[in-house]
């Protein structure tokens, strides 16, 4: 639909961000930096979102969420938020992964290899066709290993460490922003047809926390 409302969010990383789109005209943009407090920060910009656009929560056609992967806590907050969002006004709820998001937002005209930072020398991957299809899954890798398991043919690298990997490859560095990421996940939701499913976190690392060594006490 033309006038669809698509309103946008995502918490998997250090900031919250916010789009709203109607059909695929952005009406607002929101992203704010920040290390913690997205899930009390959440709710209340996504209400700024919609009063800047003068719109309602019943005026929204569908949610989109960035499922990750990235934060852990992160991902929770936006699709917990999203799930409920979907329950509640009786519209879908769409999942979409930053590393999609990464390789939609570039003008693509090649091969495209997404990437985000997963820590200790290791980093999140996927490939992506010209036309925006996925030619691999999600997954994570060393930095050294990524030039002998890459696709033949990538022309670009957008994300993480670009310009180095890029290099690595001979292809071309590509920059985006937290903006872009954001607007680009509400035109992915837009365009993709709701299938039924729940959007789900997609984790790709075990949590950096482990349980306490020492045995629970005893509750009497």
């Amino acid at each position: 639909m033309a006038d669809q409302l698509t309103l946008a969010f995502d918490t998997s990383a250090a900031h919250c961000a916010a789009a709203l789109l109607s059909g695929d005209t952005v009406l607002v943009s929101r992203v704010e930096e920040m290390q913690k407090g997205q899930a009390e920060r959440l709710l209340p910009l996504l209400e700024e979102v919609l009063s800047e656009a003068d719109k309602k929560w019943s005026d929204l056609d569908r949610i989109g969420v960035g499922i990750g992967p990235g934060n852990f806590t992160g991902i929770r907050i936006s699709v917990s938020a999203a799930r409920g969002l979907a329950l509640s006004l009786g519209i879908p709820a769409i999942g979409v992964s930053a590393l999609e998001a990464m390789a939609f937002a570039p003008t693509q005209r090649d091969q495209t290899l997404a990437t985000l930072d997963a820590r200790q020398g290791n980093v999140y991957i996927q490939f992506f066709a010209k036309n925006g299809g996925a030619l691999d899954a999600p997954s994570l890798c060393a930095e050294d290993e990524i030039q002998a398991g890459s696709p033949p043919e990538t022309a670009f690298v957008v994300g993480y460490n670009s310009t180095f990997l890029a290099a690595q490859l001979e292809a071309e560095a590509i920059e985006t922003s937290p903006s872009a990421l954001i607007i680009a996940t509400a035109r992915i939701a837009a365009a993709r047809a709701p299938d039924g499913a729940r959007p789900a976190p997609l984790y790709l690392r075990p949590a950096d926390a482990a349980p306490p060594r020492d045995p629970a006490p005893v509750i009497l």
